[in-house]
């Protein structure tokens, strides 16, 4: 089957032919309908977050499967389902309360078995226990999610990470109260879906902050209120928008500036949940006295603080109601050959997510 391979990071991908092993009983083969551009991966791809190579990355994916494991409940071939990153054991403590997306013991092919992916022979890393960017997968059968019926795979794709982050943070980290005051910093696909989340949850302002004007254009278009280019002087606009500052500020870049912007932007008892990912090794300083004597938190947000097979069908039913917008976050639609021109687009700002289409 055909997949993209990360051989170095730096480079870009390579369009090859890897063999596929599985599934074993606890897995399910996938065939893969489309799979969503992530920055995660682009960090990957340039090295700014480590990754063990050579690499099928893709972890934004949505298809329908193909074989189940002997072990494997609930799944049947023909089943339309989306993939996650937050598969888990389901007897760890984390799990046991609920938190699966946060397991400490993710289930993995014992070390004896053959790699999921291979290239004649050579063990290939699956990302995330996925590899997405492939026209087929062997995961694990707690990765999935079952679809309702009438959900477009381009659309379900997104519900894996940009969505399931975005409106996660809002709905279940974060919990955005109805008549609340929101900013969120970074209006690209996980931005997005932070916006129209918090006008889901009943946000009176929404203020969207990016650098570049078409975002910004298409954040009211999902719910924003308000407006404002990013820069030094973002801070002081949103406090004088709201008198005072918002209740709840999002940062979606992964920048340790403009995590410290959204600190800066909470009114007294306000709460700052970071959702992007930063540089490996980044920190992040912030005033002691607002810190203290407005009464604030920081958060943040893993893969929308939510339990992603219960989430991602609820997500989907927004998406069918009409209140959850998904054809709208797609800017492009494009083949597996292309994945390394909708990159450069997503590395220059010109789109809201690119899904690679099989």
């Amino acid at each position: 089957m055909k997949a993209a391979v990360l051989n170095e990071p730096g480079r870009p991908l390579d369009i090859e032919d890897v063999d596929l092993d599985g599934p074993r009983p606890d897995e399910v083969r996938v065939r893969v309908a489309a799979s969503g551009l992530c920055h995660s991966d682009y960090h990957m791809m340039i090295g700014d977050l480590p990754v063990a190579i050579p690499a099928v990355l893709g972890h934004e994916a949505a298809g329908y499967i193909e074989a189940v494991g002997s072990d494997v409940r609930g799944l049947k071939p023909g089943d339309a389902v989306v993939t996650c990153v937050s598969y888990f054991c389901g007897s760890c403590g984390e799990c046991q309360h609920g938190h699966t997306h946060r397991c400490d013991d993710k289930p993995v092919r014992p070390a004896s078995a053959p790699s999921r992916i291979s290239r004649s022979g050579q063990p290939i890393y699956q990302l995330g226990g996925l590899g997405g960017f492939a026209e087929e997968m062997v995961v694990h059968g707690r990765a999935v999610a079952k679809l309702p019926e009438g959900m477009p795979m381009d659309a379900a794709a997104l519900l894996g990470c940009a969505v399931l982050t975005g409106a996660g943070a809002v709905l279940n980290g974060a919990k955005v109260e109805p008549g609340s005051t929101v900013a969120v910093i970074g209006c690209g696909g996980v931005g997005l879906n932070v916006v129209q989340a918090a006008r889901i949850a009943g946000a009176t302002r929404v203020i969207a902050v990016d650098l570049k004007p078409d975002k910004l254009a298409l954040a009211r278009a999902f719910g924003a209120t308000d407006t404002i280019l990013a820069g030094e002087d973002a801070v002081a606009e949103v406090v004088e928008l709201t008198s005072g500052g918002v209740d709840y500020a999002f940062e979606v870049i992964g920048l340790s500036s403009t995590m410290r912007q959204a600190f800066m932007m909470l009114r007294k008892g306000g709460t700052a949940m970071l959702i992007g990912v930063g540089k490996s090794g980044a920190e992040l300083t912030i005033p002691i006295a607002p810190f203290i004597f407005k009464e604030v938190r920081v958060m943040s947000s893993l893969m929308g603080s939510s339990p992603f097979q219960h989430f991602i069908p609820q997500l989907a039913q927004y998406y069918l109601n009409g209140s959850l917008k998904l054809d709208e976050l797609i800017s492009q639609r494009i083949p597996l050959a292309q994945i390394n021109e909708g990159y450069a687009s997503m590395a220059r700002g010109e789109v809201a997510r690119s899904v690679v289409v099989f």
